[in-house]
């Protein structure tokens, strides 16, 4: 398949690019640091961003010069925030998959999610691009961690429910969608491990709960959510729908 893949440097998208190509799919990379991208493969197009900024009279001009590191070479624009500029990358793909992260934030609150979940979605619309495939986390629900434990509940849920309100702000966009074949992938807390071969546990919802309904202290190895993701690409199983994952 065709895959484009945004958020590609971060660790999570690391993962899912590496294995992505060995298993042969063709994948375009949106990133916007070269320096992170350390995967080469003859399948890979990366697609790197870095502004020019030029004057012309009395107006300033603002460009995005976009390179391919591997095989190809492009002047496109990239801005995981515009429409018009992911829409480029998004033609002739068959799937787009996100990986993207921002950091909590106690004083601005945290957009990136749906912001570029909005712009996404429109230029998936204009590209006739209809599947996407994302992630984001247990508890992204307000109420959703109130059975966890107490550490969970009182320490790390408030350090971060600013991460898991626009998550869940993103979750709704989609809900909303109806020409979008959407997945969100939720995971637990994540560890940089690659891949293994563990058996996943699956729950529609916003944790995966143990025998008696709680929610497990868990964690999950990035490249295992990677693994996780690209096994929908040939699976309808979670389309339309959001799935909270763990392995045994």
């Amino acid at each position: 398949m065709k895959i484009a893949v945004v958020g590609a440097t971060g660790q999570t998208g690391q993962y899912l690019v590496n294995q992505a190509l060995q298993q042969g799919h063709v994948v375009t990379a949106l990133v916007r640091n070269p320096g992170k991208l350390t995967v080469t493969h003859e399948n890979l197009k990366a697609i790197i961003c870095f502004k020019l900024c030029y004057v012309q009279s009395t107006k300033v001009i603002m460009d995005i010069l976009t390179v391919s590191l591997v095989t190809v070479f492009q002047v496109v624009t990239a801005d995981i925030f515009s429409a018009d500029s992911l829409e480029t990358h998004f033609k002739d793909q068959d799937v787009v998959m996100s990986c993207l992260g921002f950091p909590a934030s106690f004083f601005t609150g945290v957009t990136g999610y749906t912001r570029s979940m909005t712009a996404m979605v429109s230029a998936m619309q204009e590209a006739r691009v209809n599947r996407i495939i994302t992630m984001t986390s247990w508890y992204t629900e307000p109420n959703s961690g109130t059975q966890s434990s107490y550490l969970i509940r009182f320490l790390l849920l408030p350090l971060i429910r600013s991460v898991l309100s626009n998550m869940y702000e993103m979750e709704q966009l989609l809900q909303k969608t109806e020409d979008i074949n959407w997945t969100v992938v939720r995971p637990p807390g994540l560890k940089n491990l690659p891949a293994t071969a563990q058996e996943f546990l699956t729950h529609e919802g916003y944790f995966v709960p143990d025998n008696n309904g709680q929610p497990p202290g868990s964690a999950v190895g990035r490249g295992d959510v990677a693994r996780f993701m690209l096994s929908l690409l040939n699976s309808n199983a979670w389309a339309k729908k959001g799935v909270a994952i763990t392995t045994k």
